[in-house]
């Protein structure tokens, strides 16, 4: 079986999972989402772990009245994994598995924690409201500055969010005034084995991995020097 034929039956099993106490609509408008992914692998642009994801954070979103779309470009530069409408409000989703890059094997903590803050800065200044999706097996590492309101925020720590993101990402790079007002309001938890999602407060998200003994807010030295 092919690549190509794996990931469509991934999606067909995905999919009866999800829609067989879903309701006509519903699962229209899923099969419609699946059919725009299997299009978007045929062109190498999707991989089967992230688009379950995304297929089961849809269905939540759909359920709650949004009008969603997935890998929606907000320009020429910036695709977004999910983007959803309701009213006269939107929202996007980013999808993160956890993936670290080889060439980032010795700092998974920095690179990961860096890929975090630029996606939270960048794309949330296109979002009413901004969120990250992430299984329930993955604590994020993100800057816990970006879950403060933006007035609260210390040049301090603004100046390091940004050292620490242009290590990583410079093409181009955040600009402080970005950092600024930057936000996530959102974390969805997703479970793919048994096709749900829970919607949990950033700082609830914070203290919770805190407990666990996670790291939060680790910054190399070369960042945090001023």
């Amino acid at each position: 079986m092919s690549n190509r034929e794996k990931f469509d039956r991934d999606l067909t099993i995905l999919l009866s999972r999800l829609t067989f106490d879903a309701g006509p609509e519903v699962e229209n408008k899923l099969n419609m989402l699946k059919d725009w992914l299997i299009k978007l692998q045929k062109e190498n642009v999707v991989k089967i772990n992230h688009s379950v994801m995304e297929l089961v954070c849809a269905k939540h979103l759909i359920q709650k009245g949004y009008e969603v779309q997935i890998e929606y470009p907000l320009n020429e530069i910036l695709t977004c994994d999910l983007y959803g409408i309701k009213g006269l409000g939107n929202l996007i989703v980013e999808i993160e598995t956890g993936f670290i890059p080889p060439e980032n094997a010795l700092a998974p903590l920095t690179y990961t924690t860096a890929r975090l803050a630029s996606k939270i800065i960048r794309y949330s200044s296109f979002a009413g409201k901004f969120a990250l999706g992430v299984p329930p097996h993955y604590i994020l590492p993100f800057p816990s500055t970006l879950a403060k309101p933006p007035r609260n925020r210390s040049d301090q720590e603004i100046a390091q969010i940004k050292k620490l993101c242009d290590k990583y990402y410079q093409k181009p790079p955040v600009t402080i005034e970005e950092i600024r007002n930057a936000r996530i309001q959102e974390i969805y938890i997703i479970d793919v084995d048994r096709g749900k999602v829970q919607e949990i407060d950033p700082d609830a998200y914070l203290k919770r991995a805190m407990q666990k003994g996670i790291v939060y807010d680790y910054f190399p030295p070369e960042v945090k020097e001023q």
